[in-house]
């Protein structure tokens, strides 16, 4: 028999979890995440759907962003696509890739023209080397701060640390190329998970 504490505790409903609102809410949300994305959009991303918003745990979105990356195309517009899906469908999809390119390329637009006229300018070119190790700090950051979501990853934290060191020696020291790196070391990772996973039973 339960006690008096347990039973008010099993009566309570769980707090739903947060998602879009609206096919509005999801146009708006990702306009204004992809108007914040000047070079770090990993940092912004991480930031607003896991923190902010929680709309994803840390988990699913290490996830869904290793997903979006062996996609083609632009990683973010590939995580926008499965997660407008995953709430309203092909409809969903599509609200939140038009919020992630309508404003962003008006404004792409109008630093192009902007970035022809003064290209040469020292102090423009100056600034662009600034905001390129920002950008990277940023991105350094992200990751350390998804770290912690390795812990419950079913390859073990130490073989995701291995292969995350293997990927960095191959592709920024041994300059190789891209996909040689993916399907090996990603089709090596894929293996490993899925007999962790309880896949040869």
């Amino acid at each position: 028999m339960k006690s008096a504490p347990d039973a008010a505790t099993a009566a309570v409903p769980a707090e739903p979890r947060p998602q879009p609102r609206s096919l509005t809410d999801l146009f708006i949300s990702f306009t204004l995440l992809a108007l914040q994305g000047f070079g770090g959009v990993l940092a912004v991303v991480q930031h607003e759907l896991v923190e902010r918003k929680r709309w994803m745990t840390r988990e699913e979105f290490v996830e869904d962003w290793a997903v979006a990356q062996i996609m083609p195309g632009p990683n973010v517009v590939n995580l926008a696509l499965m997660i407008g899906g995953r709430y309203f469908g092909l409809a969903g999809a599509l609200v939140a890739l038009a919020g992630m390119l309508v404003l962003p390329l008006l404004v792409v637009l109008l630093l192009a023209l902007v970035h022809a006229r003064f290209a040469n300018d020292p102090h423009v070119a100056g600034a662009l080397r600034g905001m390129a190790a920002v950008a990277a700090g940023l991105v350094t950051a992200t990751g350390l701060k998804l770290f912690g979501a390795l812990k419950r990853n079913p390859l073990g934290m130490a073989l995701c640390v291995v292969l995350g060191v293997l990927t960095f020696i191959g592709i920024g020291l041994l300059r190789l190329p891209l996909a040689w790196v993916l399907f090996g070391l990603g089709g090596l990772a894929c293996v490993v998970a899925w007999r962790n996973l309880g896949g040869t039973r």
